[in-house]
């Protein structure tokens, strides 16, 4: 029997679906301070990037790539932060933030430096329009 690829809660509850690349399930984090896109690789049972196979390992670091480039040019950011925990959502996934040097956490981690800014629905519209023109979703 074959095992089917189920989002972790905590992914579905904290992020939006943007679309669907070739190998993940890209998100739109509900926090309006940051443009914060998470790539969920839809594969079931991994936990670790070296969990993939070479192939969708290739496939994941194109989607980042993209993704970067996306928040990139989109927002101008100073910085774009890649980051693959799972300390406390074990599923695989992948973090693409852009930062600012005038951030209310900037320079540290973005991870509990303050409470959740969840975005207007009006915004977050306007954000999923602009990132999915941009990634031609």
């Amino acid at each position: 029997m074959t095992a089917v690829f189920e989002m972790h809660p905590d992914l579905a509850r904290d992020g939006v679906e943007v679309g669907r690349l070739r190998l993940s399930r890209l998100l739109l984090m509900k926090e309006v301070r940051w443009p914060w896109l998470v790539l969920v690789p839809q594969r079931p049972g991994l936990r670790d990037l070296h969990d993939l196979k070479p192939m969708d390992q290739y496939r994941l670091c194109d989607e980042v790539t993209a993704c970067s480039n996306a928040l990139q040019q989109l927002y101008k950011a100073d910085k774009i932060n890649v980051a693959a925990l799972g300390n406390m959502t074990p599923q695989l996934h992948v973090h693409v933030i852009a930062r600012f040097i005038n951030d209310p956490a900037w320079p540290k981690p973005i991870w509990g430096a303050l409470p959740t800014e969840p975005y207007s629905e009006a915004a977050q519209e306007a954000r999923l329009h602009e990132l999915r023109q941009v990634l031609k979703l």
